[in-house]
């Protein structure tokens, strides 16, 4: 089954079970793919049925299928994008005379529909390396090679997008702001008007389209960018921190839209996102690079199988007991290591011991546990 035909499925049973703005969300998203503007009238006439219609379910249900549907005859005779090397660097530094940091050796690849997930704490050099990768550094040593086609350094910003924590401020309301860069990228007329309609309700803000920069928050400022991002199409997304201003569920709510967007069987990118919430990043990166004192520790990678093996079985977890009590059950699983570490244990065990090992345990001895997490394969180990 295809990556289309698996996302078609996934839509209609977003319908099925009454999601409907987690559908219309990936609706406009084959909207998007479609790239004309017949689809983009048939969107727009449903974002504009379905402000009078909130509540009318069955109606939703008749006419979201009914889109789907329509697109899907559509999609389904369109070529979908092979999944391609887009970026390359090879053994990267980045030293500066004045400073004892110095970014690197570093040295990974991505793919177009990858996400690559930077992590580490403040000063590790997640923003040295995002501003040498979009050309804002030129790197010490080692090589960047962009594998998609651009004529010149000004091309190459036009196909690949930095978006930094701190936002440059604009005038004028949303609306305005997208329409003018929609207008600046070359989209004009009806296909303007419609194509910033859709952007701006993908990324929840078309309540918000009359507003001005002063009178958004962290967070919609962020999907302001990303909204500009969208139209420019390019083949490329770094960000820095995107999640840092943002609560848990909007962090979730952002982290599925740079999945969804990235993977899109039509029009797939790349995505470097740089974090330190690191939960909710490995879940949704395929790739996660840790970053201690400038140089790469440790890959995560679900595309290959590099370090994915654990050696051992690490447990996070939160109770009111303390060493005494804890670590003659727990040398029942033969633990190595008991660590306290601002307000949670770690415990280390061999990695014959499984999560269900230690939930027999835990159950057994009426531990109270008020947290836990198999962090054996987690960037969080380096952490502590």
């Amino acid at each position: 089954m295809s990556s289309f035909e698996n996302q078609y499925k996934e839509i209609a049973n977003f319908i099925q079970f009454e999601d409907f703005p987690l559908a219309l969300k990936r609706i406009i998203d084959l909207t998007l793919d479609t790239e004309e503007i017949s689809f983009y009238r048939e969107a727009h006439d449903l974002l504009a049925w379905n402000d009078y219609n909130e509540s009318n379910l069955d109606g939703k249900r008749e006419k979201y299928s009914l889109l789907l549907n329509q697109l899907y005859t559509f999609l389904e005779k369109k070529p979908i994008v092979p999944s391609t090397d887009l970026l390359e660097i090879k053994n990267l530094k980045k030293a500066y005379s004045k400073s004892s940091f110095a970014l690197g050796p570093i040295s990974f690849q991505l793919k177009e529909g990858e996400i690559i997930g930077l992590v580490g704490e403040n000063g590790n050099g997640k923003t040295t390396l995002l501003r040498a990768l979009c050309g804002e550094l030129l790197p010490t040593e080692g090589e960047i090679n962009y594998h998609f086609h651009y004529q010149n350094k000004y091309d190459l910003r036009s196909r690949l997008v930095y978006i930094p924590q701190r936002y440059t401020s604009w005038q004028g309301a949303i609306l305005d702001q997208l329409r003018f860069a929609a207008a600046s990228y070359g989209i004009k007329g009806d296909e303007n008007l419609l194509l910033v309609e859709l952007v701006l309700s993908r990324l929840g803000l078309r309540d918000y389209q009359n507003l001005q920069w002063k009178n958004l928050s962290s967070g919609y400022k962020m999907r302001f960018e990303l909204a500009r991002m969208l139209l420019r199409k390019p083949k490329l997304l770094l960000i820095d921190e995107p999640l840092a201003n943002l609560d848990i569920n909007a962090q979730q709510t952002v982290l599925n839209d740079f999945k969804s967007i990235a993977k899109s069987p039509f029009r797939p990118l790349g995505i470097i996102l740089s974090s330190q919430q690191l939960y909710e990043v490995e879940k949704a990166a395929d790739q996660v690079v840790f970053l201690k004192n400038g140089e790469k520790k440790y890959t995560q990678s679900k595309i290959n199988s590099e370090n994915s093996t654990h050696h051992e079985f690490i447990i996070e977890f939160e109770t009111e007991w303390q060493y005494e009590k804890l670590y003659p059950i727990f040398s029942a699983l033969e633990i190595t290591k008991l660590q306290f570490n601002g307000g949670s244990f770690l415990g280390y065990f061999p990695k014959t011991v499984t999560m269900n090992h230690f939930l027999q345990l835990i159950i057994e001895n009426n531990i109270p546990i008020k947290y836990l997490r198999d962090i054996s394969n987690s960037t969080r180990r380096f952490f502590v």
